[in-house]
């Protein structure tokens, strides 16, 4: 079996860890929750990193950065969803996987590509989560709907806006990563 160095590479997995560490940073500070006006009060934009772990280094990456966030969350869970690895962890990980193909699909316009992405990516962290969530019985499907109504529409806004952006500097850039 090959190692695992060698298929990603100490590049890529240094990537991963410190687009990792970002979405710890910004769940430890506070930071990666934006003020919205909905029931919840806030959007998350900790779902980011993975997303440009992805377009930047590919699904694998995007995955390790997403198992990252995952961890995270399991070891940190707040609201009324309990630190069960299925919901915290499982969907996290598909975040890169997802963004990965979906920018792949449009990589001829990158703006177009990182805002499908970003979109992607956001509706499976918001999906994913809520979907399993339900699935298991620790929320109604009803609450999760009005979550859905009410809220990801502020989060996909926000991931695309600091997708976009974020992805024309990095790539213009390129040789920071």
């Amino acid at each position: 079996m090959e190692n695992v160095n060698s298929r990603l590479g100490t590049k890529k997995m240094v990537i991963a860890g410190m687009l990792g560490a970002i979405t710890i940073v910004l769940g430890a500070t506070g930071l990666g929750f934006i003020p919205v006006p909905t029931p919840a009060g806030k959007a998350t934009i900790m779902h980011i990193p993975v997303i440009l772990a992805a377009i930047l280094e590919g699904p694998v990456v995007g995955a390790l950065t997403g198992l990252i966030f995952g961890i995270y969350s399991f070891l940190t869970p707040s609201g009324v969803i309990p630190a069960d690895p299925i919901v915290r962890i499982l969907p996290r990980i598909f975040i890169g996987i997802f963004s990965y193909y979906t920018y792949w699909i449009f990589k001829k316009n990158t703006t177009i590509a990182s805002a499908a992405a970003a979109i992607v990516g956001t509706l499976t962290n918001t999906i994913g989560f809520l979907g399993l969530a339900v699935l298991i019985g620790y929320m109604p499907l009803e609450a999760a709907y009005f979550i859905v109504a009410t809220h990801t529409v502020f989060e996909v806004l926000i991931a695309i806006l600091i997708t976009v952006v974020l992805v024309k500097v990095l790539k213009k850039n390129r040789e920071i990563f």
